[in-house]
């Protein structure tokens, strides 16, 4: 165990996103900060079981499908072919680059990292416990609880079967998979899906559901579904799961409906569990839900003043880019007056579906439904210069903008690079009126060709509907 202070200003527990956010935070602006960590490397779900590992994968997915797709390189003769356990050799490469410079992170600041379960013995006490029995007993004076969440397990549902597996246990697949059912249909039943089935796998996605992603706007949803379908993916709407059989050479969904999808293996996608068993947090009064989240008020604080929870562990948007910049307002909060200014906890989505969804701002449902008068703004990008070159023609840029002000109300995207192309949009988005605009993407020179210039098409296309 590491040389401890009798007491620190912020204990943190968790060093994924949320709780690296909140220890840097406190750490710049001259605070004492211990941080506690269940696991041997530092990183949270988000490193080791979660994002990292499944974008990396995900990106030499497509660039296997990339090289299938070149028609020069087919006329060569030259194909990729690659199974899972290959792909994975990458991701834990990118796992080791990322644990070794988030470890750098705490040790340059001298934030001394305690391994070990940690557990509250009262509100200002925390135990960390390692996994040989050493106990290291923490004092502060404000804590922000960052452990994350896991994949929810049905308790009638087998996880420790080999043809069963949810979203952490997934990319451990040792064996050819030629079929896959994905029960659940949200952001990591669609991702996983497209990258199945880019790597040729045939994909039932069921969906509890009468649509994919309602949260998401209506035109970049029916896109989504028509690509995957396009693709060869099974998707069924309004489905249940009655029970699970597991068999030697696959397992079987059975639904309520009384289909049975048999397949090699079964991907359970439906829902999270906040990691808050285990805290001792009802003998301090905080009582999570019945999924295990926290809850928190506006300024990410629980029903102890003095303790803070922030990331997947209070529930959506349970999103690692919100995750640290929660973890950073929860410590802003702490701080006081005297601390920066306060992160934006206005979070653009990314779903990295092939290609990729990116949203931010109002939906054509919400603004009809307040009322708002809005126009809207295409530019697909078959029509993008940039995009032709490259032969990334699917999808579009949305752009819903009031009708009388012209204020950008929000920004919608569906094909390659989407999440980085949602940030030109969201830097305007966060001025105030005037200068929260569509005239700023009708006055301003884009470098030609790039996808940046889908923006000037979608506000142009948006502002002749006006007349």
């Amino acid at each position: 165990m590491p040389e401890l202070a009798s007491e620190y200003d912020v204990v943190v527990i968790g060093t994924g996103p949320g709780g690296e956010g909140a220890a840097m935070q406190a750490i710049k602006n001259g605070r004492s900060v211990a941080i506690i960590e269940r696991e041997a490397a530092v990183g949270g779900n988000c490193t080791h079981h979660g994002t990292i590992p499944s974008k990396t994968l995900r990106h030499a997915i497509f660039q296997m499908a990339e090289v299938n797709s070149n028609v020069l390189f087919r006329e060569h003769g030259i194909t990729a072919s690659f199974l899972i356990p290959d792909l994975r050799r990458r991701a834990k490469s990118v796992i080791e680059q990322q644990v070794k410079m988030r470890t750098t992170f705490y040790d340059r600041n001298d934030i001394p990292i305690v391994h070990g379960d940690a557990k509250f013995l009262d509100s200002h006490t925390v135990e960390a416990v390692e996994a040989d029995g050493s106990r290291c007993v923490v004092r502060g004076k404000s804590f922000v609880i960052a452990t994350g969440a896991r994949p929810y397990h049905p308790p009638e549902v087998d996880f420790n079967h080999p043809r069963i597996f949810d979203s952490d246990s997934i990319l451990n697949v040792d064996f050819h998979v030629k079929s896959i059912t994905i029960y659940g249909a949200g952001i990591i039943g669609c991702e996983y899906a497209s990258m199945f089935r880019n790597l040729e796998i045939k994909v039932n996605l069921v969906n509890t559901r009468d649509r994919l992603l309602d949260f998401l706007d209506e035109e970049i949803v029916d896109a989504l579904s028509y690509h995957l379908r396009e693709r060869g993916v099974i998707i069924r709407h309004r489905e249940e799961y009655d029970r699970v059989e597991a068999c030697d050479d696959g397992a079987i969904l059975h639904l309520k409906s009384g289909k049975q999808l048999k397949t090699d293996v079964l991907l359970w996608a439906a829902g999270r569990t906040g990691n808050s068993d285990g805290l001792g947090l009802e003998a301090i009064g905080i009582q999570p839900d019945s999924r295990g989240n926290i809850p928190v008020n506006e300024h990410m604080q629980t029903s102890v003043p003095h303790i803070y929870a922030v990331g997947d562990v209070i529930g959506p948007p349970a999103l690692a880019s919100a995750a640290y910049n929660q973890g950073r307002y929860a410590a802003t909060m702490i701080l006081g007056e005297e601390s920066a200014p306060t992160p934006s906890l206005v979070i653009p989505t990314g779903i990295y579906t092939s290609p990729e969804i990116s949203s931010l701002g109002k939906t054509e449902r919400e603004l009809t439904e307040a009322r708002i008068p809005y126009e809207v703004g295409h530019a697909h990008f078959k029509s993008i210069a940039r995009a032709q070159i490259t032969g990334q023609t699917v999808g579009m840029l949305k752009i819903l903008f009031h009708r009388e002000t012209l204020e950008l109300l929000g920004i919608h995207c569906f094909g390659a690079n989407a999440s980085e192309i949602i940030h030109i949009g969201q830097a305007i988005m966060a001025q105030p009126v005037p200068h929260n605009s569509l005239m700023y993407f009708i006055n301003t020179t884009f470098n030609y060709p790039t996808m940046a210039e889908a923006y000037r098409v979608a506000a142009l296309n948006g502002y002749n509907r006006l007349f």
